[in-house]
């Protein structure tokens, strides 16, 4: 079996049926997005002939949402997901979040008197950009300066108070999640860690119980209590010592695969695994791994560089760092990664 062929495959990289963001976001689980215009390139280039508009007016619409879930940074989340995610996830982020709130005196308390600020607030479909949220709670004696404003709005998004609303412009801004999604199926602690567990071994498989609690933020017992209750649907397999987790039902594939790819920065094919040697050449060394996370070019499955994008008088310009020489082949097949880049953007692309 190849790792990485697979992975592609699962990811819907190499091939899709996918027609709108939350179907990507359903089925992978969640979507790292604190880089939010990546993050859009991430379920483009797994859905078909979409642009970044329409992934925009989906977000706009509520159809795909962002919160903090899972390891303490952004995701998208599909709706019909965020309650039970939260619900599971929330305790190890706040568990991790404890120094700050320490740190800056926040505790239950004053969440609490925050909380309802914030839903009195927003309530009546009213959405509020953080600075705002700040200025609510300033108006009734909390101090939400510097980082308090931030673990405090956060705490709101892990307690399930809020979740982003549309953008205004550039800026993000945040609505009641029981306004923006009333009504979602709950699930008791075991059936989402079943879930959580099933769903990431299924599109992201090929991948170990590290890959796993490394992604979700869980740990280890929690990791393996998951595989023990998700046993009906999912199958393992020893690759070259290693014991890799995937769907009992996943189709062993030699396809043919995207010939290049300009992943985005944290794109679930590098961000979603602790370990990348399916995907890199150890001989590029240790900072390698650290670059993928800013952007991966992809030739043939494997990480062959890191690429970066600015704008030019209307135009994007896709700059390549490979780690090693890139033959015509690879260049031409990078120059229509770098088209398919810009059709997304609706501007034109080149490739230096």
């Amino acid at each position: 079996m190849n790792i990485a062929y697979q992975r592609l495959y699962n990811q819907r990289l190499s091939e899709t049926t996918f027609k709108t963001p939350e179907e990507v976001v359903g089925w992978l689980g969640a979507v790292q997005s604190q880089d939010y215009a990546g993050a859009k390139w991430a379920l483009g280039l797994r859905l078909q002939g979409v642009t970044d508009a329409d992934i925009e007016q989906a977000f706009t619409e509520g159809s795909i949402l962002r919160t903090h879930v899972m390891r303490p940074t952004w995701h998208f989340v599909a709706p019909t997901d965020i309650r039970w995610l939260l619900a599971l996830t929330a305790p190890r982020v706040n568990a991790l979040n404890a120094y700050y709130y320490r740190q800056l005196e926040l505790d239950d308390a004053l969440f609490l008197h925050s909380h309802d600020a914030v839903a009195n607030a927003l309530r009546g479909g009213k959405q509020l950009t953080r600075v705002e949220l700040g200025s609510v709670l300033a108006q009734i004696g909390i101090d939400a300066s510097g980082m308090r404003l931030g673990y405090i709005v956060h705490r709101a998004e892990l307690d399930g108070i809020v979740c982003s609303g549309a953008r205004r412009g550039k800026q993000f801004t945040y609505a009641l999640l029981d306004e923006r999604v009333p009504e979602t199926r709950t699930l008791s602690r075991d059936e989402a860690l079943a879930e959580l567990t099933k769903r990431y071994f299924t599109s992201h498989g090929p991948a170990m119980i590290q890959d796993f609690v490394w992604w979700s933020g869980l740990t280890t017992a929690d990791a393996k209590s998951g595989l023990e209750m998700s046993r009906a649907h999912l199958t393992q397999e020893t690759i070259d010592g290693k014991i890799y987790w995937f769907s009992s039902s996943m189709p062993v594939t030699n396809r043919l695969i995207p010939p290049a790819l300009l992943l985005p920065p944290y794109d679930e094919y590098t961000i979603a695994y602790k370990d990348h040697s399916a995907i890199l050449d150890p001989a590029y060394g240790e900072q390698a791994k650290t670059q993928l996370y800013g952007g991966a070019a992809v030739s043939d499955s494997q990480a062959v560089g890191y690429w970066r994008r600015t704008f030019s008088k209307g135009t994007a310009v896709i700059e390549i760092a490979p780690f090693r020489p890139l033959d015509a082949t690879e260049r031409d097949a990078f120059a229509a990664a770098a088209q398919h880049y810009g059709e997304f953007l609706g501007l034109p692309a080149v490739l230096t």
